[in-house]
């Protein structure tokens, strides 16, 4: 069991005496203590959707209290008695789970399986692992993975290079990102295209269907107004082959996209925060995502475009804000970083991702591709737990040729880019403090934790496999061997670049 280390002051989640315990504090936990409840509450929501029940049943089955896992998410403390008493269950219901023929069968646990009518749901069909792992849905493995890895900054400085090969033409620097995520590489771009680009006007289209995301995005932008006024932010849900263009395919689909333009009132970043803010109802209600059906991939219930500048900049920015139903792509920088599972096959990352984006390009203007490439010591770890375990199926090089047949005879009008391993691949790394991993003494139980976070959740390995290898602790000890042997743990990340030629004349 993972024992934590409870300080004197920290408020356990439930008293022995029987008392109510308090109320959460409404932030999320920090710290080593912070660290470890994001992986118990990462277990917790593996079990809960393998088993089909209910957070809140799940808390009255293992702890006796339905908010329990509330609280943990809310700031709330456990102690090790509670974290013993949370395994526990969860280890006797796995042990459980299934008879001889293997049929579902929780002994003990069966109510909490149930549907209405008292039924026991019936599995579904087999799904492959493309469709049955949504990457980037769990969030407690998402955010610890980009509060522990240095990968967000990483990935922007290989940006900011691109910066130095394009040349803007009136009226906009144009930028697509095709998957802002929580906005951290995006606002660390635009303080680099500021810096190059002062008096440039910008055009920047992110891309994202998770409302989460761009909640988080749209705090980190107004800073971005106040230092760069000249620019127009739009948000979209849209996919790959219609965000650039800012309009669905679906002639059904265009006629009930959901557009607004939102003019930032005043001149100081309290006032534009104020504003922003003031759209959570808004995204609240239109930026929705179901699953398909067809693929399990998350999909917008309405198109929505979101257009932001400042008011006190719209004369100068007339010929930049798009005008719906007359939008031009043309952009002279197309981010596609981690645009897709790392287990697709590379004729879909070619023809419904890249192959649409390289034709949003305007002439002169770049696709910068990333994606996990292994030979590192993550997958080092992932092996040891899975031998033979190859989740980075796809090269650049291979990658850039399926883009070239997808473009048929486009293809001619651009160049397809991979660079030597010395300038294409890249690395980032675990944040450890200097003495956290030595050979010499143990390495920390939360280290040890984040570590087979940010693995796991690089190589994109589905829950259900996560679950059924932490049943033990042998997933710990082969983070630990690598720790210890390779002195910390890194990834790294092959880039690419497609470029759209030039006119001649």
């Amino acid at each position: 069991m993972v024992d934590f280390n409870m300080a004197e002051d920290q408020v356990p989640l439930e008293k022995s005496n029987g008392e109510q315990a308090p109320e959460p504090t409404g932030r999320p936990p920090t710290g080593r203590n912070g660290m470890e409840a994001e992986v118990l509450l990462q277990e917790i929501s593996t079990f809960c959707r393998r088993h089909q029940m209910a957070e809140t049943t799940f808390g009255r089955r293992a702890v006796n209290d339905g908010k329990f896992v509330g609280r943990l998410k809310y700031g709330g403390r456990v102690t090790t008695s509670t974290v013993e008493r949370v395994r526990a269950f969860m280890t006797d219901a796995s042990k459980a789970e299934t008879n001889g023929d293997g049929a579902p069968q929780l002994q003990g646990f069966n109510s909490a399986l149930t549907v209405s009518g008292g039924a026991t749901p019936q599995p579904g069909p087999e799904l492959t692992p493309e469709q049955n792992f949504r990457f980037y849905d769990n969030r407690q493995k998402y955010l610890m993975f980009v509060n522990t890895c240095s990968e967000k900054w990483v990935v922007a400085d290989r940006i900011t290079q691109e910066l130095e090969h394009i040349r803007p033409n009136p009226p906009a620097l144009r930028l697509f990102d095709a998957g802002v995520g929580d906005g951290t590489v995006l606002a660390r771009v635009m303080r680099s295209m500021h810096r190059r680009f002062e008096k440039f006007p910008f055009y920047i289209v992110a891309k994202e269907i998770s409302l989460e995301d761009v909640r988080l995005t749209l705090e980190k932008t107004p800073d971005r107004f106040f230092e760069h006024p000249a620019t127009v932010l739009i948000l979209t849900n849209l996919n790959y082959a219609e965000a650039p263009w800012l309009i669905p395919n679906n002639p059904e689909a265009a006629a009930r996209i959901v557009w607004k333009e939102v003019a930032l009132q005043g001149t100081t970043t309290a006032e534009f925060e104020q504003q922003i803010t003031e759209l959570q109802p808004f995204l609240a209600e239109n930026w929705r995502a179901s699953v398909s059906k067809k693929t399990g991939n998350p999909v917008y219930e309405k198109p929505v475009v979101l257009v932001l500048y400042r008011e006190d900049c719209k004369f100068l920015l007339d010929s930049v804000i798009p005008k719906r139903g007359a939008i031009r792509a043309d952009y002279d920088l197309v981010i596609a970083s981690q645009p897709f599972r790392a287990r697709a096959p590379v004729e879909f990352k070619a023809k419904r991702v890249l192959a649409p984006l390289v034709k949003s390009l305007a002439p002169g203007g770049r696709l910068l591709g990333i994606h996990s490439c292994g030979g590192d010591p993550a997958l080092e770890i992932i092996q040891k737990v899975w031998p033979g375990e190859q989740p980075f199926t796809t090269s650049r090089h291979e990658l850039l040729r399926a883009t070239k047949n997808a473009l048929g005879r486009a293809a001619h009008n651009f160049s397809f880019i991979s660079n030597s391993d010395a300038k294409s691949l890249f690395r980032y790394d675990m944040h450890t403090l200097p003495n956290e991993i030595d050979q010499e003494s143990s390495i920390g139980t939360s280290t040890l934790l984040a570590a087979w976070n940010a693995a796991t959740y690089v190589a994109q390995i589905e829950d259900q496999r996560l679950a059924q290898v932490m049943s033990d602790q042998n997933y710990l000890t082969a983070t630990k061997e690598v720790l210890s042997e390779r002195g910390g743990l890194w990834f790294f990340d092959e880039s690419y670049v497609i470029s759209r030629k030039r006119d001649l004349h």
